[in-house]
């Protein structure tokens, strides 16, 4: 019979006085998930900023954050699913979902929220649908015909194309992008209330926990969303630039594009940086002045322990230096990349400092406890629990984006 494994016991060193069944239970895979429905909740809200709020700037930018959305929905619950000792039980919150726990609510608020995305992309895409069914009738090759078929039933039966209908699909794409707002907002806030709520725990008991995420998960939204645009058109460019020449003009129209589109977004993501920082601050700032009984033990893990992860890494590297480089003028593409990649690792940095952070200190508020991620794994639950466990969660959206935009194009000029 093989001897029981305590889960965190391969990761998890401890320092000074912690009781024996103290352990780092939620590692790597509990920071990734509220990152990534962060990151689904912040493309939501980027794409409804043109919809809701007619902000015609992001006309480009929002249809291709919708797509994106859409893409990043199933790989929401996937570090869930990985972190789960009996994963096949994790279907049961999306089959019996019901308001008594914060987790179980995340059926309900997980399936409204698919409900809204999807009907969204088919009222945005109906027309192209409809456009691609009639396109392909005359082609009879297998490749085709497997196409027409998808789009025909993607149509649902619906090629009304009058001017009645398309406003009818204008309105109803207004509605439903109002609607997705506070259920985006709802489906990350609830991460942030989970921890919140965590009587037990004085790093993560707070009421400012939800807003923080959700004005973060704002940001690192906007910040994906651009990145991987730039990254496309940027592939765009060169492949232009190759088929017919480095001197051809198509290829500054594609980077014109891309800068112009970028350069209206990053005003939005300074908007949201900014209020993310001074959340950030202010909770703080309350926890230092109220200084409860835990605000030693606290005082310790964030001035000491945690002070090169929270101060270095999120307030300077994550924050700072981005809010920076957004203030200089004359943006570049090279710069907008390096500001994009340290946004989201500032994002990363501060769930990682509230969830490992949070575990780092023992309940009997005389020991510490670190995290020590697996790189190697030795077995199934290190690579669940590891960095390469992270690496699949967090390149699962762009496989699945590129699939989705197969049938349903982000990009299209017309």
């Amino acid at each position: 019979m093989e001897p029981l494994v305590v889960h965190g016991l391969s990761w998890t060193t401890k320092e000074l006085f912690t009781y024996p069944n103290e352990f780092i239970y939620w590692s790597i895979q509990i920071v990734m998930y509220p990152y990534m429905t962060g990151l689904v909740a912040g493309a939501f809200v980027l794409s409804s900023l043109y919809h809701v709020f007619g902000q015609h700037d992001l006309k480009d930018m929002a249809r291709f954050a919708l797509v994106f959305s859409l893409a990043l929905l199933p790989v929401a619950m996937m570090p869930l699913l990985f972190h789960l000792q009996q994963p096949l039980r994790g279907v049961n919150v999306m089959f019996t979902p019901h308001f008594t726990s914060a987790i179980a609510a995340f059926g309900i608020v997980f399936s409204t929220y698919a409900i809204i995305v999807l009907s969204e992309i088919w009222f945005v895409y109906r027309e192209y649908f409809i456009e691609q069914t009639v396109a392909l009738q005359g082609n009879k090759s297998l490749s085709a015909t497997l196409r027409r078929w998808t789009y025909h039933v993607l149509v649902l039966g619906a090629y009304d194309r009058s001017p009645e209908a398309m406003a009818k699909d204008k309105k109803a794409i207004k509605l439903l992008a109002a609607i997705g707002i506070p259920v985006a907002c709802f489906l990350h806030g609830y991460a942030g209330f989970i921890f919140g709520s965590v009587k037990a725990n004085a790093l993560w008991m707070s009421p400012l926990m939800p807003v923080i995420f959700i004005m973060s998960a704002i940001v690192s939204g906007i910040a994906l969303c651009m990145l991987t645009y730039i990254v496309i058109m940027e592939f765009k460019s060169l492949s232009t630039a190759l088929a017919k020449g480095r001197g051809d003009e198509s290829v500054q129209v594609i980077k014109g594009v891309a800068m112009d589109v970028i350069s209206k977004t990053s005003r939005y993501l300074l908007g949201f940086l900014l209020a993310a920082i001074i959340l950030e601050l202010l909770d703080l700032i309350f926890r230092g002045y109220t200084a409860m009984k835990s605000w030693d033990i606290l005082r310790s893990v964030m001035y000491g322990k945690d002070f090169v992860n929270i101060f270095v890494l999120q307030y300077g590297l994550g924050d700072l230096v981005p809010l920076v480089l957004l203030l200089m003028p004359r943006p570049t593409i090279r710069r907008t990349i390096i500001t994009l990649l340290l946004v989201l690792f500032g994002v990363f940095m501060m769930r990682w400092n509230v969830v490992i952070g949070g575990q780092a200190f023992s309940l009997s508020f005389a020991g510490y406890m670190h995290y020590n991620l697996p790189i190697i794994p030795h077995s199934v639950e290190t690579f669940k629990e590891g960095l390469l466990g992270a690496l699949t969660v967090g390149s699962t959206p762009f496989v699945l984006f590129w699939f989705i935009n197969k049938f349903v194009p982000s990009l299209r000029y017309r």
